[in-house]
């Protein structure tokens, strides 16, 4: 708009039929002039336009991402974290595993309603017992057994298939821990075991520990360092760790020790399986 008359509200001049009427008079021949030096020295007759608002105090705020974006970055470094672990877990496994060990079941130790196969590689629960010769090595009340071998002062590690069951029990135990009749499953008591069933995996110390339930767990590794005092379990086909108990006093020679459970009706009837290492 340009000023006319030299007031100073600019709406009420725009909204002025004479003021416009006398703006188009004055403006509409200087559109037609082919003077241009006319032009100018007309053009600069007229007032200059009303005075616009300094926009430069004015203060735009931006939308705030930065809640948003440290949670994206929370969330990408509890990511970058899980697969270190996962590749640490990895190389972890893989270092152990060359320290197996061909172990063998003991028919001599596994009670009367346990099945073993021929190869002493799997044992299942039977549901029903059998008559055999009493043995002071076996165990009469609980479905555990132990390995013909055992290890004192060295590294080992064994895998067992898991495969399809509800309910087991893995680990290593000391020569002298007792086989008839009640048996606490303790550390102190001379085991260092796993328990698996539907409600999660325990490691039965003298205070249980309850781990997270993994899903479609197959087959687990149990690694023992004799002189270290250690006793580690991993999760082979995701090549996970799970658990590890430190600061053992294992005094003993230690045998490899399975526990297939009840069958739970049909449910839990798969057997453990002592496999390679592939």
């Amino acid at each position: 708009s340009f000023s006319l008359s030299g007031e100073t509200t600019t709406s009420r001049r725009c909204a002025d039929p004479y003021y416009s009427d006398m703006l188009g008079l004055e403006v509409k021949p200087l559109s037609h002039t082919k003077d241009h030096l006319h032009f100018l020295q007309a053009f600069r007759s007229l007032k200059d336009p009303p005075h616009t608002r300094d926009w430069t105090t004015v203060e735009v705020h931006p939308p705030s991402y930065l809640g948003t974006l440290r949670r994206s970055l929370d969330q990408l470094e509890e990511t970058l974290n899980m697969e270190m672990k996962k590749l640490c877990d990895a190389t972890e496994l893989k270092r152990v595993q060359q320290y197996e060990v061909d172990v063998t079941l003991d028919p001599d130790t596994a009670p009367p309603t346990q099945i073993l196969s021929e190869d002493v590689k799997q044992v299942h629960y039977r549901g029903v017992r059998k008559n055999l010769q009493d043995n002071p090595n076996r165990f009469t009340k609980y479905v555990y057994v132990l390995t013909r071998q055992n290890f004192s002062s060295w590294i080992f590690y064994f895998e067992v298939q898991v495969k399809d069951k509800t309910a087991w029990r893995l680990g290593v135990a000391r020569e002298s821990i007792d086989r008839k009749g009640l048996i606490i499953v303790t550390p102190e008591k001379g085991y260092w075991t796993l328990y698996y069933d539907e409600d999660g995996m325990v490691f039965n110390g003298n205070t249980a520990f309850r781990l997270p339930l993994r899903a479609e767990l197959q087959k687990v590794g149990v690694f023992v360092d004799y002189d270290e005092g250690l006793v580690s379990f991993y999760d082979v086909e995701a090549r996970v760790h799970i658990y590890s108990a430190t600061g053992c006093n294992f005094r003993e020679p230690l045998y490899p020790f399975l526990c297939p459970c009840d069958h739970e009706g049909g449910t839990n009837s798969a057997p453990l399986i002592i496999a390679p290492v592939q």
